[in-house]
């Protein structure tokens, strides 16, 4: 390939990840301020409660994810992946204005959480599709041999957001008080998501439509669309399973990294910030390196190596934790459970948009990816939170990870019992 070609493959991809910058960026924020949010938002008589009602509101967005799917991703599969991407980032920059803005519970009473709670709704419908969306634009406009690699920079976009927003946080918590940010601090970094808008809107704008797409000289009307999901509900279910494993580690490792280690740990927010900050970044490099290993030896070996690690190590390295908590023992077990998440995701996004019929691709990944995470990855810091709170084990969260990394496993059995090459044959011609 081209040097000039080259460039221009990395101008696309930094173009079509933009809008997973923006919506991975406000959720990290929401998990990150949930405790700040809880108290302006959702007060009640204890700590407990309101830290789990803002979680659960959290976890609400999520719900929304499967219709947004099936609505947005049958829009998508019809019109084209440019123009979809830029309908679901509007949506996803209207919830996030909306939360940024909207005054506390003690200014306007119980119309506060329920236009917390709309605007997150508003996301959960967006990001039904974003992922899938930009999955998919991403291994059709692959060259040959690398759509791991392609593929595995719409995770990789995520974590640059995290690393932006643990910076903006460390900077919050040095240079104003803990009274100052629980006042009004923490809507600073929702601001700046706002002011990024623009820029990714005008971005987008300048993507092209992949070849894949205009070179398809049928393309399926909603209703097609959703009859083919019903038809092909088994490639759905096993690709929901699979991608359990990603979105439960994901959630687990970023967005309840800070307050697991602030609120539990009871290590400091500076502490904090800083682990997230490092695991962002493991996992950065992780998703491109194990994203391209799958294109080498295949994705069967590295989704089973992962699952397997991830079943044998999540609980005692998290035991091993908790015991006698430091910013060292921290920082060395998440960055291991991100070494489990990074090397497993980097295969099994590409895997998924290589099993989903090629004419439905955007609303079978979307659906797929959406379910897993409204069911199980959406609720990790509620389901978390909630772990601890009945068994009185701090370690307790890694149980939903290797819960997560067994339905992993079953998938990965599913998926590819028949063979690799032949699974991603029959679904490149479907």
């Amino acid at each position: 390939m081209s040097a000039a070609s080259t460039s221009s493959k990395l101008r696309t991809v930094l173009r079509v990840t933009s809008g997973n910058f923006l919506e991975m960026f406000d959720f990290f924020l929401f998990g990150f301020y949930a405790s700040y949010i809880s108290k302006a938002f959702f007060p009640a008589s204890n700590e407990y409660s309101s830290l789990l009602l803002t979680f659960m509101t959290f976890g609400a967005g999520f719900l929304m994810r499967p219709l947004g799917a099936v609505v947005l991703g049958a829009y998508i599969d019809h019109v084209g992946r440019r123009k979809g991407l830029i309908v679901t980032l509007a949506l996803m920059a209207t919830g996030t204005i909306l939360i940024a803005f909207v005054p506390a519970y003690a200014t306007i009473g119980l119309i506060a959480p329920i236009l917390v709670l709309i605007g997150r709704l508003l996301q959960g419908f967006s990001a039904g599709v974003e992922l899938g969306g930009v999955s998919v634009y991403l291994s059709e406009m692959a060259t040959p041999n690398n759509k791991g690699f392609y593929v595995s920079w719409q995770s990789g976009s995520q974590q640059v957001s995290i690393m932006f927003a643990a910076m903006i946080g460390y900077g919050l918590s040095k240079f104003m008080s803990p009274a100052d940010i629980g006042a009004w601090g923490w809507r600073i970094p929702f601001f700046i998501g706002s002011l990024i808008v623009p820029f990714i809107f005008v971005i987008r704008r300048s993507l092209a439509e992949t070849e894949a797409f205009l070179s398809r000289v049928k393309r399926p009307t909603a209703t097609e669309s959703f009859r083919s999901m019903i038809v092909n509900w088994q490639i759905v279910l096993a690709g929901m399973m699979l991608v359990v494993m990603t979105t439960v580690s994901f959630y687990l490792i970023t967005v309840y990294t800070p307050t697991f280690g602030k609120n539990v740990l009871k290590l400091s927010e500076v502490d904090s910030l800083i682990v997230t900050f490092c695991v962002a970044l493991s996992n950065l490099f992780w998703l491109p390196v194990m994203g391209a290993a799958s294109d080498r030896i295949g994705r069967r070996p590295v989704l089973m190596t992962f699952t397997l690690l991830t079943i044998l190590t999540a609980y005692p390295a998290m035991s091993w934790l908790v015991v006698e908590p430091t910013f060292g023992k921290m920082l060395a077990v998440e960055l291991w459970l991100s070494f489990l998440y990074g090397s497993y995701n980097g295969a099994m996004v590409v895997a998924l948009t290589e099993i989903v019929p090629a004419s439905v691709r955007t609303t079978g990944f979307s659906l797929a990816y959406s379910l897993a995470t409204a069911l199980f990855g959406g609720f990790t810091p509620a389901v978390s939170t909630a772990l601890i709170e009945w068994t009185g084990n701090k370690a307790a969260p890694s149980l939903w990870m290797t819960f997560a990394a067994v339905c992993g496993l079953a998938a990965t059995f599913m998926v590819y019992r028949r063979g690799e090459s032949s699974r991603v044959a029959l679904a490149a011609a479907a």
